[in-house]
């Protein structure tokens, strides 16, 4: 059904009809739903489980399993990890181990590293604890081999990787009343104690694959992008794909990383076929060498004024400058324009007015491939019809101008994703295109169980399983502790706030779980576990405040974002997040500190 709202504000300045644009948008959307919503993926397990081998380590690694007791244990090496050692350092906790399933820290940062790699959050607010660590980034978007130097550099400042247990994947972690101890069950056969236990696993490490018919068929060279095959194609992550210049290659996914890696891939094959659902909107990227003159002008204290400025600039806030000022913040400074020249408008017509902005800007990206694609059906078929945030934001200057080149093919499915997968190829509306290697650019598990997207359960007090209790949702207490777990704190998305620079949130989460350990750690205490009473009082604000935000999400194009356009799923990506905005969550946050009572936690 066509949504058939009309403005109540002037639209006479635009050179479009706003409410023809939101009935495609919506007609769009419609295309593409699937009633399997997450069911049409299939998981890297059983025979498909060699997509998520880790191609940066040496094979046989072995180690004795350990039976020993440390204070604190980390699960996950990403920023969310780093960060939460990091504050736990700095609050005085010593006897800290990480465990992750990589080689080394990093992350994310660890497993992608496809050629063109990097933030698309600038890397001055992305990059955390830059200040702490005396460094600047030397361009402005950072790409993937820095960022994951800066992860270790920021692992040997606070000690991290002493006593760490890297290639090893937790497969239960079950709570000793006897001992108020968790017992950490491991592949490597360990049967660790901790005290206390954080876990950052992250939500986009698990790779999937399009549930395509036929896709264990193909008999060419696959992989995932998050683990690239550079045996196979040559080159590193600044590209000089050379193996490639006799391969006719195909990718299927045309998100954030396609978008960096294709360009590339355009350059070194002979052939190659770009298999789209949805495309994604790419806006200007203007990357360039961090200036020496600008470095120069920093003072004390400037990470962090620029972190709260880009994340204040872009939920709304009207600080004195933008001091990011890109792509980002375009569309909340574009409505804060229109409301502060009309200071009238209503409630509901400043909603316009972020409204209007809005496609405002998706049109003037739209406008973009015209100016850069020669092919007038490839330019119109790489037009983005949806709300901005509906899918995350792109930025690149190369990706477009690749489908100018006589080898690079883009294959628009219209909306309908690929028909099958065949011994040679892929068939797309009854063509089959023969390929030498099939690339998925298809991106990660989400949306489903705790155990789906950790690959291990939590067992509680009275054995309870932390995967039957969320369910039929999150429940927590601030989002980072669940009655009936104690000792136990999450990190993530889990009933906290939203915000494009995840390691701003994960920061403030970060250095708040510290500030709780250290508590315990230094005044010897037994257990600390949220009451439920203020789990449950924590639900009901998520609940007041997150009924607009997926509201808006389950009008976008169907993406991960919005459980692929599927309602009621409350495992989703943005389901049960604080919708209160992230300055006002970290506030809540700041403030619990600062009273020190350390109200809604039980003691002993």
């Amino acid at each position: 059904m066509a949504d058939s709202q009309q403005y109540s504000i002037d639209t006479s300045h635009l050179d479009f009809d706003p409410n023809e644009m939101r009935e495609k948008y919506t007609r769009e959307r419609d295309k593409r739903i699937r009633k399997e919503g997450f069911g049409q993926y299939q998981a890297t397990a059983g025979e498909f489980s060699n997509f998520i081998d880790d191609h940066y380590v040496e094979p046989g690694f072995t180690r004795e399993p350990l039976f020993d007791e440390v204070d604190v244990v980390i699960i996950g090496g990403g920023f969310g990890g780093l960060l939460t050692g990091a504050h736990l350092r700095e609050a005085g906790v010593k006897n800290i181990r990480v465990i992750d399933k990589a080689g080394d820290f990093g992350g994310t940062w660890y497993w992608n590293r496809y050629p063109g790699a990097q933030c698309d959050v600038e890397s001055f607010v992305y990059m955390p604890l830059l200040e702490e660590l005396d460094y600047i980034p030397s361009e402005r978007y950072a790409h993937a081999p820095e960022i994951l130097e800066h992860s270790k550099n920021i692992a040997k400042k606070y000690d991290l990787y002493k006593d760490t247990c890297f290639q090893t994947e937790v497969t239960e972690i079950r709570w000793d009343e006897s001992i108020s101890r968790w017992i950490i069950h491991t592949n490597r056969g360990d049967e660790m104690k901790a005290h206390f236990v954080a876990m950052s696993n992250g939500i986009l490490t698990r790779p999937k694959l399009p549930g395509i018919p036929g896709i264990e068929n193909f008999k060419g060279h696959t992989f995932h992008t998050s683990r690239w095959d550079y045996d196979y194609t040559g080159g590193s992550s600044a590209g000089e794909l050379t193996n490639l210049k006799d391969k006719r290659v195909g990718i299927i996914g045309t998100g954030a990383t396609a978008v960096q890696c294709i360009p590339h891939l355009g350059e070194a094959a002979k052939q190659l076929y770009v298999f789209q659902r949805t495309p994604s909107s790419v806006d200007v990227r203007k990357n360039a060498p961090t200036s020496p003159e600008w470095i120069k002008k920093l003072k004390p204290g400037w990470h962090q004024k620029r972190v709260e400025n880009f994340n204040f600039s872009l939920t709304g806030g009207e600080p004195d400058k933008d001091l990011v000022g890109d792509g980002w913040t375009d569309v909340a400074n574009a409505a804060k324009e229109m409301q502060r020249d009309k200071p009238s408008l209503s409630a509901d017509q400043k909603k316009e007015a972020l409204e209007i902005a809005d496609l405002k800007k998706m049109q003037e990206i739209r406008d973009r491939v015209n100016t850069i694609v020669q092919d007038k059906k490839t330019a119109e078929a790489l037009k983005a019809y949806y709300w901005q945030f509906c899918k995350r934001p792109c930025f690149h200057d190369e990706y477009l101008d690749t489908y100018n080149l006589s080898n690079v093919e883009l294959v628009d499915t219209l909306g309908q994703g690929v028909e099958r997968i065949t011994e040679t190829g892929v068939i797309v509306n009854g063509t089959e295109y023969e390929l030498d290697c099939l690339i998925f650019a298809t991106g990660f598990e989400v949306g489903g169980s705790y155990t789906g997207t950790s690959g291990y359960d939590v067992i509680g007090r009275d054995g309870a399983a932390l995967s039957k209790k969320w369910d039929e949702g999150l429940a927590t207490f601030h989002g980072m502790y669940s009655h009936g777990y104690p000792n136990c704190f999450f990190l993530g998305f889990t009933q906290t706030a939203v915000t494009a620079n995840v390691t701003h949130m994960l920061n403030e989460q970060a250095r708040h779980i510290a500030h709780v350990i250290a508590h315990g750690v230094n005044n010897g205490l037994s257990t600390i576990e949220a009451s439920q009473e203020a789990e449950k009082e924590w639900i009901d604000i998520i609940e007041q405040h997150s009924g607009s935000a997926e509201q808006l999400y389950i009008k976008c194009t169907p993406g991960y974002y919005n459980n692929e356009g599927a309602s009621g799923n409350r495992n989703g990506f943005f389901s049960g997040q604080f919708g209160g905005g992230p300055g006002k969550f970290f506030k809540i946050l700041s403030d619990w500190r600062d009273e020190g009572s350390l109200k809604g936690l039980d003691i002993n």
